[in-house]
């Protein structure tokens, strides 16, 4: 059974240029932190100039509990692969996996689940 995983990047930007700024300000609103979502890519948000801070939320699957750290460590690779590709500095990265089949459903996917099983197998 393969496994649903949620892996945050998270980074600081380290001594962009100021014509590296100006892109990134000026492409802020595309990466609103308001706005966020996991994607296999990896969605980028962060919040220019105030902070110097970005995160990258990706989703990845597994089949074993195991390569769970794995999934974490590619997902810092292609964050940093992606920015040092786009020619913006970073550093201080870290991440944080979370497997989705442990995470406690709230009141309304219970609600969907005990409707589910209400109904009974589909055949």
């Amino acid at each position: 059974m393969s496994r649903t995983i949620r892996v945050t990047v998270r980074g600081k930007f380290a001594g962009l240029s100021e014509s590296a700024l100006a892109e990134l300000v000026a492409k802020q609103a595309e990466h609103d932190f308001l706005h966020t979502e996991y994607t296999a890519e990896g969605h980028l948000t962060y919040d220019l100039p105030a902070r110097p801070f970005f995160t990258f939320r990706f989703a990845d699957e597994v089949d074993e509990e195991a390569d769970i750290p794995k999934a974490a460590a590619r997902a810092e690779r292609k964050a940093a692969d992606w920015m040092a590709g786009h020619g913006y500095p970073v550093k201080d990265l870290t991440s944080q996996a979370v497997d989705m089949s442990v995470v406690p459903l709230g009141k309304r996917g219970r609600r969907e689940a005990d409707k589910s099983v209400a109904r009974g197998p589909k055949l």
